[in-house]
């Protein structure tokens, strides 16, 4: 342009020289912010590692390391942080050779319902990973990676991962819990309240001794339920409950079939529990399920470690930072 000025015998007005002057100085304005940006981008896009030709950028681990701050209010190692990247590279390029896949949209689907137990949007959840740093990408993948890489290892390890009941017996030796009960009680209950209606304190005494009366003439549901009815107590639709919490267990353990337990206050009035059936359960006793879940998680963190190590043996990691190839 300058040589192409130099040549025209066009002359410029004062007013035309102005405004080439102002382009000129914006474009050097501009030029010096971009080479002032430069930096700043090239940094973000700095590749840090390469998992089988794949990058893992600065941004991806910047990212990371304040979606691993966001939930464990917990400041994550650097290397910690790019360690859990390569193996989800690994997993979900594992993974889709078996042909295990998830679209985008599935993990969109599985987005929205963590957000949803979270009591929140899938833009909610979004806009709050936004506000704390964190490219919603970030977690997107992580949900994907987790995901693919259960079906994989529980497909191809399912022998390994199933329990006996002697396992669960020597695990329940090992924690010194094997004289505990690993048979679970199905209670068959009714609730009983009579109702005190909000700003009608007054009245719980009352109710309190129309409980006590109507649990001292009460020795069977088939009976005692009508009766309950007949003094105003609203019988609730029945219950069966097998996974209890100890305390209320105990207390449903010494009520003997047909009876009721004590009166207590709630927010709605008096309430008690009618015993009507108790009998042994299929189902595993809080103890022996807690230490099956236990030990399900243990087999399976233990294959998914194996697989994982043999996975980085075989695979090109290279680390830009270390400046090195290695074979892990």
């Amino acid at each position: 342009m300058i040589h192409q000025m130099a040549m025209s015998p066009v002359t410029y007005s004062a007013s035309a020289c102005c405004r080439l002057v102002a382009a000129a100085a914006m474009g050097s304005f501009v030029a010096t912010v971009m080479v002032l940006a430069t930096p700043l981008v090239a940094s973000a896009q700095t590749v840090v590692a390469v998992v089988n030709g794949e990058p893992i950028t600065a941004l991806d681990v910047e990212s990371r390391t304040k979606f691993t701050q966001l939930s464990t209010q917990k400041q994550p190692a650097r290397p910690d942080v790019i360690n859990e990247l390569i193996d989800e590279k690994l997993k979900i390029k594992e993974s889709k050779r078996w042909g295990i896949e998830h679209t985008d949209a599935e993990v969109d689907s599985m987005y929205a319902n963590m957000a949803s137990r979270l009591h929140q949007t899938a833009d909610q959840l979004t806009q709050n990973l936004q506000k704390g740093g964190v490219n919603p990408l970030t977690l997107k993948t992580k949900i994907r990676a987790d995901s693919v890489w259960q079906q994989l290892v529980r497909g191809r390890y399912s022998a390994s991962l199933q329990l006996s009941e002697k396992d669960i017996e020597l695990a329940l030796q090992a924690k010194n819990q094997s004289g505990q009960s690993t048979t679970s009680t199905e209670y068959t209950l009714r609730p009983i309240l009579f109702l005190v209606p909000p700003g009608a304190q007054a009245t719980i005494d009352a109710k309190r001794k129309d409980a006590e009366a109507l649990r001292g003439r009460f020795k069977s549901c088939e009976a005692g339920l009508p009766a309950a009815r007949a003094m105003g107590a609203v019988v609730r639709d029945q219950v069966i409950r097998s996974d209890l919490n100890p305390e209320l267990q105990k207390v449903f353990d010494a009520v003997p079939v047909g009876q009721l337990t004590a009166p207590e206050v709630t927010r709605h009035g008096v309430e008690m529990w009618a015993i009507c059936g108790k009998q042994d359960s299929k189902a595993d006793a809080p103890i022996k399920k807690q230490t099956r879940e236990a030990l399900a998680t243990e087999r399976f963190e233990q294959e998914s470690k194996k697989y994982l190590q043999r996975l980085r043996r075989e695979a090109l990691i290279e680390r830009k930072q270390a400046e090195h190839t290695e074979r892990k």
